[in-house]
């Protein structure tokens, strides 16, 4: 996915747009929906996919007008790093939010709690929720009730060049220790750096936390966590695999830069999710497709853990076309169609009978990210969880340019949490 600053809210952007955010949504102006039990009118679909994936996401978000011909689907691609913003923008301005959005797991709580969700229990919307897998269903709960439908589960990985790996004699870190003592020998040997390291986006500080044991908070007993030692060594992580020429970072563009370093190969490793996939193997260091490797992310001192991702399928709450956005939910969160996005993407999907699918069950990439997903941290999924990021990005930047040591970094990023919520201690 793309990743702008994943799961940051963009204030500035928020005030910015202009209340009519797009000319899109709100179903049909009042027309539309279940007349004489068929559905009819029209469903905005705000799609957030990145550019290797949206031609696909149309491609299946336009199939629903077969199944029901008096539906028209207005499929919109918003740009991922905007979408959050202009979302709340139109919903809260009560003028061109969309029917339906595709939204990042860390959103749904914070939409929910903001009002601009439909609950989704004991409509159409839902089918079959037997069949998704535990871990993705915990996104798309808030205050006991239902606010999304699961589409797509993800986690990062370690995305590597065979070839360069093989050229300089050295296997696939299991750790960043073993990351940064193999970094001169690849770039004695072939002339690239070790790692691209995303430096611009908190959601990619999570491996170095997770590393160190440590986390962003404890929701359950009202805890900040991220300023213990755990952080400080996070923190100092980054810091130096950056010193040490082992990885090359930038303050903004990450995704895009990152990608082409990685397609370029003037890069070995880099910590990415299988939206990357085709994208990576668009470039011409992996012509041969099979050169592009996957393991887990590196570990820390104490331990190895990625965060887990996806995205769910929810409605809005002014929607003028309920009866059809349900069940156009439901269609795009169906087994069939997430069978189809894995054939085309490598996305995993968030229904166990898909996983039986023998061409699922046999593509290269779901078999390394689903156990990966299996084993993934979930995430605290509270209102506020979307807005623990940016002080993360804050003091990521503030340590990566020195301005900050580890431990101030980690001691601010504590207080601006607790700021943010007030009843944790």
């Amino acid at each position: 996915m793309r990743r702008g600053i994943r799961g940051v809210t963009a204030t500035a952007l928020v005030a910015g747009l202009a209340l009519a955010a797009t000319a899109c949504g709100g179903g049909d102006g009042g027309s539309g929906g279940n007349s004489g039990g068929e559905l009819s009118g029209t469903v905005t679909f705000w799609d957030t996919s990145n550019d290797a994936e949206k031609a696909t996401y149309r491609k299946l978000a336009e199939g629903f007008q077969k199944e029901h011909p008096k539906v028209h689907v207005q499929y919109v691609n918003v740009p991922f790093g905007e979408a959050n913003a202009k979302f709340k923008n139109a919903a809260g301005g009560n003028s061109g939010a969309p029917d339906v959005m595709r939204t990042e797991v860390a959103w749904t709580a914070d939409f929910a709690n903001l009002g601009y969700l439909a609950p989704l229990d004991g409509t159409p919307a839902l089918d079959k929720t037997g069949d998704y897998l535990p871990q993705a269903v915990g996104s798309t709960k808030f205050k006991g009730k239902t606010y999304a439908a699961p589409q797509v589960i993800d986690t990062l990985g370690l995305f590597y060049n065979k070839k360069l790996l093989k050229d300089a004699g050295v296997g696939v870190p299991k750790t960043f220790a073993e990351l940064a003592t193999a970094a001169k020998k690849i770039k004695a040997k072939t002339g690239a750096t070790a790692l691209y390291l995303r430096g611009d986006d908190p959601y990619w500080f999570l491996p170095y936390l997770y590393g160190e044991g440590g986390n962003m908070v404890d929701a359950r007993d009202k805890i900040v966590q991220i300023d213990d030692g755990a952080g400080v060594k996070a923190f100092k992580t980054l810091k130096d695999l950056v010193d040490s020429k082992a990885a090359v970072t930038d303050a903004t563009d990450g995704q895009e830069n990152q990608l082409k370093a990685l397609k370029d190969g003037t890069v070995a490793m880099a910590v990415d999710g299988p939206w990357d996939i085709e994208g990576a193997r668009a470039g011409k260091a992996f012509k041969d497709k099979e050169n592009l490797g996957v393991a887990p992310v590196p570990a820390g001192s104490k331990a190895q853990g990625s965060p887990q991702g996806g995205w769910n399928l929810s409605v809005y709450a002014g929607s003028k076309n309920l009866q059809a956005s349900y069940a156009f939910v439901k269609y795009m969160s169906s087994a069939a169609v997430q069978q189809q996005t894995t054939d085309k993407l490598s996305l995993l999907p968030t229904r166990k009978s898909v996983y039986e699918v023998p061409a699922v069950k046999n593509n290269e990439m779901v078999r390394f990210f689903k156990p990966a997903v299996d084993g993934a941290v979930q995430r605290p999924w509270i209102a506020e969880g979307n807005s623990l990021f940016e002080p993360i990005k804050v003091q990521m930047n503030k340590v990566l340019t020195g301005s900050a040591t580890p431990e101030q970094a980690a001691k601010a990023t504590g207080d601006a949490y607790r700021k943010l919520l007030k009843d944790y201690k």
